[in-house]
């Protein structure tokens, strides 16, 4: 019983993970305001806020996870048509 939770926070997560993967810095993250400035090098003034954090979040996503997801949602789809 305990699993049944535990795969659709999977598949949850996953889906999370591809929404922010997929989001163009050119289409609308700039038309909010979420752009990522230049890095300020060292010595220079930081803007910690939640606002930077998440750009930096979702910049880090993108980058980082574009490989790996396309081999986790090849493996979740032939999970999902083989088991339901």
């Amino acid at each position: 019983m305990v699993f049944f939770g535990l795969g659709g926070l999977l598949q949850f997560s996953v889906l999370l993970i591809n929404a922010i993967a997929i989001l163009s810095e050119d289409r609308f993250l700039a038309r909010i305001g979420w752009t990522s400035s230049a890095d300020p090098g060292f010595g220079g003034q930081r803007d910690d806020g939640i606002k930077a954090r998440l750009v930096n979040l979702v910049s880090s996503v993108r980058t980082l996870m574009r490989i790996p997801l396309m081999f986790i949602n090849t493996a979740m789809i032939i999970y999902l048509l083989i088991f339901g």
